[in-house]
C-alpha cells in the first residue's frame, strides 16, 4: 500500500526514499546553521523507527521534508525543513498534517519538539497545531555569532 497525502499547490507528500538523503540535507543545511550529513539522512531513511515524509511534486522535486522518530507510544520531530522559495505556503502545516494521520496507524499517542524560541513562524504554526509549550532549554541551539538560543520543549496529544 503507497502511502500518499495531499499538499498545496500540486505538491504531494510521501515517504522518503533512501536516494532522496542528499537533497534533504541540501534542504536542512539551508534551513539551520548546522546541517546534518548526507550519511545521517540516509541512516534516518532506512530505519523503520525514524520516518520521513517529503513533499514533493510529479516529478518528485522535492521542495520540504519532515524527520520523525518513534519510540514505543511516543513520537518525536527530529527535523523538518522548507525549502526558501516554498516556505510560508503551507507546505510544513501539510508535512505535518501527513505525519500526523500517518502516526494515527501507529502505537504513537504523543508527540514532542523543540523549536527555536525566536522562531516566531515555526512556534505559531506548532502552536495552531495543537502543540504547547512544556518547558524550556537555554542555550540550546548554537548561532553563528557564537552565541546560543533557546529551545522551547513542545507536545501534542495524537488522539
Amino acid at each position: 500500500m503507497e502511502k500518499l497525502w495531499m499538499a498545496p499547490h500540486g505538491l504531494h507528500i510521501e515517504p522518503a526514499e533512501t536516494g532522496d538523503a542528499q537533497r534533504l540535507a541540501k534542504l536542512h543545511e539551508q534551513g539551520f546553521f548546522r546541517g546534518w550529513p548526507v550519511a545521517d539522512f540516509t541512516a534516518f531513511i532506512a530505519d523503520r523507527q525514524t520516518p520521513a515524509y517529503i513533499a514533493c511534486d510529479a516529478k518528485r522535486r522535492i521542495s520540504g521534508f519532515a524527520l520523525i522518530r518513534l519510540v514505543a507510544d511516543e513520537s518525536e520531530l527530529l527535523t523538518i525543513a522548507v525549502d526558501p522559495k516554498w516556505r510560508n505556503k503551507g507546505i510544513g502545516r501539510a508535512l505535518l498534517k501527513a505525519v500526523f494521520a500517518d502516526l494515527m496507524l501507529s502505537p504513537a499517542r504523543k508527540m514532542f519538539l523543540e523549536v527555536d524560541a525566536e522562531n516566531l513562524s515555526a512556534v505559531k504554526l506548532y502552536e495552531r497545531l495543537g502543540f504547547a509549550t512544556i518547558s524550556s532549554r537555554k542555550g540550546y541551539y548554537p548561532r553563528p555569532d557564537g552565541s546560543a538560543a533557546t529551545a522551547l520543549v513542545m507536545s501534542r496529544d495524537l488522539g
